[in-house]
């Protein structure tokens, strides 16, 4: 397939251009039609929510806020009246406002706080805040505040006035794919080699969303759903086509043709590719298990998008190769490959240094690893779920201002109102044990309807506040059985309880479904047992150490201020799910990418410490790059105005980066060392058993016998290891390796540093040479049909890769 992409690649292009304008053009003349669908079966705000609707069926529009406050007097007072009158009257008037109940009214009493200083009125949009068109909602902030004077203070709160204090939509987007764009070319040092990832990435992601945009008429997909798939899908994206074209570009640097490199690539890095996209989806469809119907439709989109990234990169990024052709190298590279010829196989440099590090000290950089992530974990012990807020929104912010106004004039709990609903029966006794209830300000029962009694309850404290939830235990478990009333309590602060506690419940039965599918892919794949579950200790450390780093920002406040994020408070109750999920398949990705090296060297010599070398210096460079991309694409959506993505991208950030640069680079090999061969053990009777999975490609069959007495006699090469200064090294492994990477002999120098190799016939091999307190060698000789005398030098902290 990626032949024929990369030879026809003027249709490809084509057919790419041609689906992203069909799906862009479907979508923007179907719209969008997204649903926030909170379905919370068997609790108690769910009864409540369903009397609620019998009693009042035909639901209004979304309801938002105006306060005002002055620094002296009353807002009762003449002058203040005159100016706030006429903008509520002007607000009352705009068409898709349909009522505007104001404190200067009769029944207005209530919207005044005791002390006169601070006042609301209740603007009431005819539809729900994502429909209400933002101009009207703009219309609304400018003619409240122009009200405002000295000594005034106005401000809005309110979800259709929050979505007009957002920055642009895609804002976060351009500033991801401005500093993925940057890495790039610090990585490749080519313009052209640059932007192949931000392409693959842009079609993926673009088609991925139009496509999200399609499914939101026929199933229910939430508003935050395009964001968070924004968000992984330019991760993974750009990631993918960065693994394959730097093993396209490395192919063409050791003299490849430009189309045999790219074959090269895709059958290599492009498997890895496929593989790490399945692992993405297969953690991202873990979310279903825990039968939230709000996430439904974020696995749909997410899912979605990275499909078609894997798609983008396995297709139309072969094709893009073939348009570049060897311009995918920058010029010097190119004037260095014609004057020099092709480099030599082999990974030099930082990479290779630190990977020998790791060989020499596995306990010492194990150890200091998971000192470092077990004290990043300890926040995590103090991890509470619960809900953001506008409370939670940037100290300048009128949503923010709105909020602590209303707070400061009737209570902190007034930004929460509990329901308390019941159908039927006298509801006295019940109001009276709500008004004796410790840690309730008021209570007010409304006009029954339709038999069903709504008593409105407001807490001393906070919709977030710990007391408060203990009020909602204290309301369902003693005071309503105490009044003989069959009563539900209900509103935004029991439903965000309700969620935290059934998100709670079914969060290890999550986490065991995507480790367990993550175990046996990786088990299909390696044929391991040890390197799956080394891979599910691994992602369960990261785990623990980003939620670290999200508590410590988000619930204790370090650094809200410094990231311009609000307050502090509890962490997004869905957010677990959602991050685990992105956590778990993006971590399985980079374990994929190094594992698959070290497992093609594996097969190839049986030696477990070259393998692990020589997979580490390999990938590392790269893992490390993907992950700094990962980070600037994810910290770019603090920008995004909504809390729960910046929320996500911030915790995203630090997982990726405390995966990518102390994990897959440190922990992972350090352990591997550790471990030895016991790492690719696998017991006999399983083996047979399960099915093949390559992420490799195939290896070349062993020449039959009858093929090598036709190539003619057997031979040998034989030679001395030794050091840089001529000293011998004995104890080094020599293995033989055939053109396709078969190995055919193994042996160790002997004390003087001789060894001898046995050679099935002429022809040209594969010389490996690998000693613990040395780097490793690995050159082709050619043999004839006698015996050749091959000298090796190994050099401190050089590492040659079997290819």
């Amino acid at each position: 397939m990626a032949r024929w992409c990369y030879r026809h690649r003027l249709v490809v292009l084509l057919l790419w251009v041609g689906a992203l304008f069909g799906l862009g053009f479907s979508a923007s003349t179907a719209g969008t039609n997204y649903a926030n669908v909170f379905s919370l079966p068997d609790t108690d705000s769910k009864s409540a929510y369903d009397l609620m609707e019998k009693a009042f069926p035909s639901t209004s529009g979304d309801t938002d806020t105006v306060v005002w406050k002055v620094d002296e007097g009353s807002v009762r007072d003449q002058a203040v009246q005159d100016r706030i009158r006429p903008a509520l009257d002007d607000m009352a008037k705009m068409p898709g406002v349909g009522a505007v109940t104001s404190p200067y009214d009769a029944r207005g009493a209530a919207q005044i706080s005791r002390d006169g200083t601070i006042a609301y009125a209740q603007v009431t949009f005819v539809k729900r805040a994502n429909e209400v068109p933002k101009e009207l909602v703009q219309d609304v902030v400018d003619t409240a505040q122009k009200a405002e004077r000295t000594g005034l203070q106005v401000d809005l709160g309110g979800q259709a006035i929050q979505r007009v204090q957002e920055p642009p939509q895609g804002l976060s987007e351009a500033v991801g794919i401005i500093a993925a764009a940057v890495v790039l070319f610090l990585a490749f040092g080519s313009f052209f080699a640059m932007t192949l990832p931000i392409a693959i990435a842009v079609f993926g992601v673009g088609t991925g969303l139009f496509a999200t945009q399609l499914l939101s008429h026929t199933t229910d997909v939430p508003d935050i759903a395009p964001l968070l798939a924004s968000l992984i899908g330019l991760g993974v994206g750009i990631d993918y086509a960065l693994f394959i074209v730097t093993r396209h570009r490395k192919g063409i640097q050791r003299g490849l043709d430009p189309e045999e490199a790219a074959v090269t690539a895709l059958n290599t890095s492009g498997r890895a590719v496929l593989f790490a996209g399945g692992t993405v989806c297969i953690a991202l469809a873990g979310m279903l298990v825990t039968r939230l119907r709000f996430l439904d439709g974020v696995v749909i989109g997410t899912s979605l998008t990275v499909v078609l990234s894997v798609l983008a990169a396995t297709t139309l990024l072969p094709a893009l190769l073939g348009l570049l052709g060897p311009r995918v190298l920058s010029r010097r590279q190119r004037r260095r490959l014609a004057a020099e010829g092709p480099e030599p196989e082999g990974a030099s440099g930082l990479a290779a240094r630190w990977s020998t590090v790791v060989e020499k000290r596995p306990r010492r950089t194990a150890a200091l690893a998971l000192v470092f992530m077990a004290v990043l974990a300890v926040p995590v012990l103090s991890l509470r779920l619960g809900a953001t807020d506008q409370g939670n929104d940037d100290a300048s912010t009128t949503t923010r201002q709105a909020y602590d106004l209303l707070a400061e004039g009737f209570g902190p709990g007034f930004n929460g109102p509990l329901q308390v609903v019941t159908e039927g029966g006298e509801t006295s006794a019940l109001v009276k044990g709500l008004e004796d209830t410790p840690g309730v300000a008021r209570v007010a029962a409304l006009p029954p309807a339709r038999g069903v009694t709504v008593i409105q309850v407001v807490p001393t404290t906070s919709p977030q506040s710990v007391e408060t939830d203990r009020l909602i235990d204290r309301l369902r478990d003693d005071v309503i059985p105490s009044a003989g009333a069959k009563a539900h309590v209900g509103g935004v602060t029991a439903v965000s309880k309700d969620f935290s506690a059934v998100t709670g419940d079914r969060l290890p039965l999550f986490i065991a479904t995507i480790i367990g599918l993550g175990f046996l892919l990786l088990l299909v794949a390696f044929r391991s047992l040890v390197v799956p579950l080394t891979a599910a200790l691994m992602n369960l450390i990261a785990a623990a150490a980003s939620f670290g780093v999200l508590v410590a920002i988000f619930q204790w406040g370090w650094g809200l201020e410094l990231l311009g994020l609000g307050k502090e408070g509890p962490i997004n109750a869905f957010l677990p799910v959602i991050m685990l999920s992105l956590l778990f398949g993006l971590s399985m990705d980079y374990q994929v990418f190094l594992v698959s090296r070290m497992h093609e060297e594996w097969v190839h010599t049986r030696d477990n410490a070259r393998a692990v070398r020589v997979g580490l210096a390999e990938t590392s460079r790269v893992i490390n790059s993907a992950a700094l991309i990962m980070v600037c694409v994810f910290m770019a959506f603090v920008l995004s105005g909504d809390s729960g993505a910046a929320m996500a991208g911030v915790g995203l950030a630090a997982a990726v980066a405390l995966d990518a640069f102390i994990l897959r680079t440190a922990l992972v090999p350090a352990a591997m060392h550790l471990l030895g061969n016991s790492n690719w053990w696998l017991p006999k009777g399983l083996e047979k058993r399960l099915p093949h999975l390559a992420v490799e490609p195939k290896e070349e069959a062993a020449p039959s016998p009858a093929a090598r007495a036709d190539s003619g006699p057997a031979s040998a090469v034989h030679g001395f290891v030794r050091t840089a200064e001529g000293e011998p090294v004995g104890g080094a492994a020599v293995t033989l390796l055939s053109a396709g990477g078969r190995q055919l002999d193994r042996v160790e120098s002997l004390a003087d540093g001789s060894y001898i190799v046995s050679v099935p016939a002429p022809g040209t091999y594969l010389l490996a040479t690998t000693a613990p307190a040395y780097g490793s060698r690995a050159r082709h000789v050619v043999v004839g049909e006698g015996p050749l005398v091959y000298d090796v030098e190994l050099v401190e902290g050089e590492v040659d890769a079997v290819n």
